[in-house]
């Protein structure tokens, strides 16, 4: 561990600084963290499906070891493997890791390496059993697949990195779905930087259908997606499984003209005000292979003379309306900050291996501290702090100093007196500890 000489501070010579301070940590909150990860069982889940093919003769540090110390990294704001360097000897990382010494960057580096297609797959495999023991603990009658894909900026020579002309970059365009609802990152996939929105929608979307029509046959499933997702194929498998979808439709010549003659763009009455309207009708494209319901939503805004139109593609049935099916899209708008809080707090589009599948097994522990954060943050936090964001949570519950005082047979962390957010932390540390969950 580097250590800096002692400072003097100039405005004031009797202030001395340095970082000598022994068995101290800022990060105290990880212990919550990994309190509520042994009680959703999370670690030893992971450690059930993840085999990967290990070559090493000797070994400090298991590969579920080195994952954790990943996930409880990023969930800590120490993305890079180099962190680990410094934190080596950190008496909260290395009781909540579970080793005496933290894995060094070199080890983290080489564990990445050791993925492939398969240990990808099982990851996968463990996030949806922890994901299906979420869903049945909140009793949830009904699961949105918000689809979306975003984009992650590349540098250098990287594996598969290629011009997106939508964003104008250089990088990676991978495909995401998150629950509507509740926030839960389902499924996320790295694609080459050039491909379209939709490519591999549909069988990137299809297992996860399946699974849920078969394991929770009494939930209510639905599809919502941009223009982007706009294909005959993603219509086809949603009436094929009985699940519902809302797909906003890329404007052209016939679907302006059909919302014309409901709405004309003609001289309205009173200019200061703005007119809204929903319509739906019966609209065939020529690469479908029957009619849909379609609806048209016509707003004339404040002040302008011409309507402006938006069109979605629904197998609704009639008991909702025009309004409600437009309205229930618009929430789709949530989808962006999920992409956003997975980017900000937990490095997803964080792409810096030359290796595609070493990016891919990155993206993946993103995916998984995000849900491990979100799972916590959704079941033990107070009602009014269920949207708190990353970098508050690591404010309120993980930067908390403490010293680390050991017994003949206990540890004692005793934190900073003036930990401003005290009463929170206790809270949901006691939240974790009264939660019944199977």
């Amino acid at each position: 561990m580097a250590t800096l000489p002692q400072m003097t501070l100039n405005f004031n010579h009797q202030i001395k600084l340095s970082n000598d301070g022994g068995a101290l940590s800022s990060d105290t909150g990880e212990f919550v963290f990994r309190e509520f990860d042994e009680k959703i069982n999370f670690s030893k889940t992971l450690a059930k499906h993840l085999h990967l093919k290990d070559e090493r003769l000797f070994f400090l540090h298991s590969n579920i070891h080195l994952l954790r110390q990943k996930i409880y990294q990023t969930i800590a704001g120490y993305a890079q493997d180099d962190a680990a360097d410094q934190l080596i000897d950190d008496p909260v990382f290395t009781r909540v890791i579970g080793t005496n010494h933290l894995a060094s960057q070199p080890s983290l580096s080489r564990f990445y390496k050791r993925f492939d297609a398969q240990s990808i797959a099982q990851c996968h495999q463990a996030n949806q059993e922890l994901l299906d023991k979420i869903h049945s603990f909140r009793g949830s009658q009904a699961l949105i697949f918000d689809l979306d894909s975003t984009h992650s900026d590349t540098y250098g020579h990287q594996e598969s990195a290629a011009y997106n002309s939508h964003y104008g970059t250089v990088g990676f365009h991978p495909l995401v779905a998150f629950d509507g609802g509740t926030g839960d990152f389902l499924k996320a996939q790295l694609r080459p930087g050039n491909v379209y929105t939709s490519n591999g929608v549909v069988p990137f979307i299809q297992p996860l259908m399946e699974h849920y029509n078969e394991k929770f046959p009494s939930t209510t499933l639905f599809v919502r997606g941009d223009s982007g997702f706009a294909v005959p194929g993603l219509y086809e498998l949603c009436e094929k499984e009985s699940v519902y979808y809302i797909i906003r439709l890329k404007s052209n010549a016939i679907l302006q003209q059909l919302a014309e003659e409901y709405h004309p763009s003609t001289s309205p009455s009173d200019i200061t005000k703005t007119e809204v309207y929903y319509e739906e009708t019966i609209y065939q494209a020529k690469s479908w292979d029957q009619p849909r319901k379609v609806i048209i939503y016509s707003v004339r805004p404040e002040g302008e003379l011409l309507f402006t139109h938006s069109f979605f593609v629904t197998n609704l049935k009639e008991a909702f309306s025009p309004k409600a099916i437009v309205r229930s899209y618009q929430k789709r708008g949530t989808m962006e900050n999920y992409i956003k809080e997975a980017k900000n707090g937990f490095k997803l589009d964080q792409m810096n291996s030359h290796s595609f599948q070493v990016n891919e097994a990155k993206m993946m522990v993103s995916l998984l501290a995000y849900n491990l954060t979100n799972w916590m943050r959704t079941l033990t936090f107070p009602k009014a702090q269920r949207n708190m964001q990353m970098e508050t949570i690591r404010t309120r519950i993980i930067k908390v100093a403490s010293k680390l005082v050991q017994s003949g047979r206990s540890l004692y962390f005793k934190m900073a007196s003036s930990f401003v957010y005290q009463k929170f932390f206790w809270q949901v540390l006691n939240n974790i500890q009264n939660l019944q969950i199977e």
